[in-house]
Formats: C-alpha cells, sequence, structure tokens
C-alpha cells in the first residue's frame, strides 16, 4: 500500500477561468491520492494524472474548491464492489464513485480545517478494460474518471438528461484542455 503526500498540480494552472477571470493558485483544493490496492503500481504516473486533471477542472468550473480537500482512493473491483453494493445496492463494480461531503452552514474562520468536497474511488481493472475495450490511452480514461468523479463531489450530476448533457459538456471542455480527445465522440457517431 502507497500513500502519497497531499499537494497541488501548479502545472496545470492556466491564467483564467472561464467564469471569473483570473485566478489565484490557491483556489484549487488539496488532493490526496491514496493508493490501497496494488494492482495500480503497475500505472506509471497515475497521481499526477490525476492531480492534474482535478486542478484543470477546478479551475474551470464555476465553483468555490478553495480552502478545500478532497481524497481519491485508487482500489480494485473487489474495493468498489463492495462501496457499490453497500452505497448502492449494486453488487457489482464500477469504474468510479464519489461521495460527496455534507457541507457546513455555519460560517468558517480562517483556524479551521479545510473544507472537504468528498471522496472518490476509481476501480483499477474495470478502468483498465474499458480504456483497453475503448482503445483509449489509460491516462486518459483515468483523467476523464477523476474529473467525473470531481463534477460529482461539486454537485453535477446525470440523473436527468439535461443535467447529464450539461455535465458531459463540461467535462469534454475539461479534457479538450487537457488535450484528451472527447470520449463520447464515439457514441454519438453510433446515435
Amino acid at each position: 500500500m502507497s500513500k502519497s503526500a497531499a499537494r497541488r498540480a501548479p502545472e496545470a494552472i492556466s491564467e483564467h477561468n472561464r467564469n471569473s477571470g483570473a485566478m489565484a493558485q490557491s483556489a484549487l483544493p488539496i488532493t490526496e491520492v491514496l493508493v490501497v490496492a496494488d494492482c495500480w503500481l503497475n500505472e506509471p504516473d497515475v497521481e499526477a494524472v490525476i492531480q492534474r486533471a482535478i486542478a484543470v477542472a477546478a479551475e474551470m468550473v464555476d465553483a468555490d474548491t478553495s480552502e478545500a480537500e478532497l481524497a481519491v482512493m485508487l482500489t480494485d473491483d473487489g474495493g468498489i464492489r463492495t462501496l457499490n453494493k453497500n452505497w448502492r445496492g449494486l453488487d457489482k463494480p464500477t469504474n468510479v464513485l464519489s461521495f460527496p461531503a455534507l457541507q457546513l452552514t455555519t460560517e468558517r474562520s480562517s483556524q479551521d480545517a479545510p473544507r472537504m468536497l468528498g471522496d472518490i474511488a476509481i476501480a483499477y481493472e474495470t478502468t483498465r478494460r474499458e480504456a483497453d475495450d475503448e482503445q483509449k490511452r489509460f491516462d486518459h480514461h483515468l483523467s476523464h474518471l477523476a474529473i467525473h468523479g470531481f463534477l460529482h463531489l461539486i454537485g453535477y450530476d446525470h440523473e436527468k438528461d439535461q443535467d447529464a448533457e450539461t455535465m458531459e459538456t463540461l467535462e469534454r471542455e475539461i479534457l479538450a484542455q487537457l488535450d484528451i480527445p472527447d470520449p463520447y465522440a464515439e457514441r454519438e457517431r453510433m446515435d
């Protein structure tokens, strides 16, 4: 098991947030990546991939992610299957799960610990299988899943068609900033 220190991805910071003009580096959330399944150890740079994806997503969304933190747990299909069964009643593995933290409604002081956005879990075998089946680079698919999970933490969902379209559009825009091809393009060609 490996645990990395939480840190920001300064190389992923651009000059402007599409919603609020110039952004300072401090507006990015602290992202801690926890590797809890050895199968992830065979993939190079997974922590950097996740850090960069979430940093770019955070700078592009219209949400306050400053003085906040989140954790990304890199697990295996068995671990995510247990989470999926316990929290969603689905006894099967999935690629990514998000667990948004409850947000306090009281005023925060400068002495408070960082605000928790929540946790994201990503399963290795499902992520690897999907990337291979869809002929996508693994790091591109991992970036997409990290962004998808992050968007859930800040309130986006895809339960309704309009919400799904909004979320997918934002995912495409964020991925484009990372020079990652549109993950939904193939599906749309088939429609």
